[in-house]
């Protein structure tokens, strides 16, 4: 399994990945799911990736490569690209030339292609932006309402990010609460772990702010996770019991 958020503010964008992989309790691996093109000064785009692992892959290696552009018979890369749009297209043709070639076989194999990824960046010229890029090449953008995207084991996290983030937080406010997304998947979760890789960019800047890998055993990330747990149970204590028990019979106590 994996996750993957990415929360875009005014501020910046913050884009974090688990890199766990996994055919079975007993068969635990680990991946890079969270892949950097940068061009400081031109572009500087990040590609978090979800799914069939096989196909993630081939799909970056085709990025990285160069993609078949049967228009103008050339290879096109991501730094080809104009405008963060162009970048989610070329994406999206990727993955359609990887389903063209491997597609058949791995539905012989009852394989599934089964893939999604969020790309996010700055390419001079354009704006910041972000995508969430489905396995038929589609695409969908971030928008200031709702200013976050997930892909993979999304379920656990999503309510900590619909009810924290917004557009107008501090990019330090919105990496803290993309890292507790993360930990609310991992507790749930036991095919989601460490290490978790991160990246934030801020608006013109054209470079990455931060690329950070979280191993285990990290201060920060450990006493976030405390200090998350304490909190959730500190709330919960405080709130009044509900008043629908009020003729509930007490509880008895065997003593035997």
């Amino acid at each position: 399994m994996t996750y993957c958020c990415g929360v875009l503010v005014r501020d910046g964008l913050v884009l974090i990945a688990d890199t766990r992989t996994n055919a079975g309790l007993d068969n635990i691996s680990t991946f890079r799911k969270l892949h950097i093109f940068e061009e400081p000064g031109h572009h500087v785009l990040g590609l978090a990736t979800a799914g069939n692992l096989s196909v993630s892959q081939s799909v970056v290696s085709m990025l990285n490569e160069g993609v078949e552009d049967h228009e103008i018979g050339e290879r096109r890369q991501l730094r080809d690209c104009r405008t963060m749009f162009q970048a989610a297209q070329l994406v999206g043709t990727a993955i359609r030339q990887v389903h063209k070639v491997n597609g058949a076989f791995m539905e012989q194999s009852n394989v599934s292609f089964d893939v999604s990824f969020l790309l996010g960046g700055q390419i001079a010229g354009d704006s910041l932006r972000l995508y969430m890029v489905y396995s038929a090449g589609n695409f969908i953008e971030c928008t200031q309402d709702t200013p976050f995207l997930q892909i993979g084991e999304h379920k656990y996290g999503k309510p900590v990010l619909d009810r924290a983030v917004n557009y107008d937080m501090e990019i330090s406010e919105a990496l803290k609460s993309s890292l507790i997304s993360m930990d609310s998947t991992m507790r749930s979760n036991l095919g989601v772990g460490l290490p978790i890789d991160v990246m934030v960019v801020t608006p013109d800047s054209l470079r990455s702010e931060l690329i950070y890998r979280i191993e285990p055993g990290e201060p920060y990330f450990h006493d976030l996770r405390e200090r998350w747990s304490a909190a959730l149970r500190s709330a919960h204590a405080s709130i009044p019991k509900p008043p629908y028990l009020k003729n509930a019979r007490p509880r008895v106590v065997n003593e035997a």
